[in-house]
C-alpha cells in the first residue's frame, strides 16, 4: 500500500496538465511511479495499435521489456480484454504469463479506459510475491481514471 496516495494522484496531474504530447506525459507518468513506488522492478504502459491489433510497448521504467503483447496472451492481455484491473500476486500461477524480467514475481496491470474502449494499460511488476493489494490496484486505478483525459483530450 502507498502512504501518500493524494500526493501520488495530484503529482501525477500535475506532470500532464497542458502538456499535449502523449509520450512524454506517460514517460514523466512512469518515472513518477517508479520513483514513488517501493519494490517496482518495472512500471510501464502498453498501447493498443488499432492497426496491428495489439498493445505495443511505450515509455517505461526498468529493463527492456517485450515490444508486442497479443490481446489473448499474458496479465497485459487479459487486462486489455477484460478491461478490468489485473492482480497477480505470484505471476508463475498464472498460466500464460509473459517473463520480459525473470525477476518479476507480482504484476499489477491497469487498463485504460475511455467511453468504453480500452486505450492500452499500466503494468507494474514487483520482484516480490504479492506486492500488491487492492489498495494499491484502487489507487492506480483512480490515478488512471484521472489523468486519461488530459493525455487523451481527443477521445472526449
Amino acid at each position: 500500500m502507498f502512504t501518500k496516495s493524494n500526493d501520488l494522484i495530484s503529482s501525477a496531474i500535475s506532470l500532464v496538465t497542458g502538456e499535449k504530447n502523449k509520450v512524454a506525459n506517460l514517460a514523466n507518468l512512469s518515472a513518477l511511479i517508479n520513483d514513488e513506488i517501493s519494490d517496482l522492478n518495472w512500471v510501464g504502459f502498453y498501447l493498443w495499435d488499432d492497426l496491428d491489433q495489439e498493445l505495443i510497448l511505450g515509455p517505461f521504467q526498468g529493463k527492456p521489456a517485450c515490444i508486442r503483447i497479443k490481446p489473448t496472451r499474458g496479465v497485459c492481455g487479459k487486462a486489455y480484454c477484460s478491461q478490468t484491473t489485473q492482480l497477480v500476486a505470484d505471476v508463475n500461477e498464472f498460466k500464460g504469463h509473459i517473463a520480459c524480467d525473470i525477476s518479476t514475481q507480482s504484476e499489477l496491470v491497469i487498463p485504460i479506459l475511455q467511453h468504453g474502449k480500452c486505450l492500452g494499460v499500466l503494468d507494474l511488476d514487483s520482484p516480490k510475491k504479492n506486492r500488491f493489494d487492492d489498495d494499491d490496484a484502487k489507487l492506480l486505478g483512480e490515478l488512471v481514471k484521472l489523468v486519461t483525459p488530459l493525455i487523451w483530450p481527443e477521445a472526449n
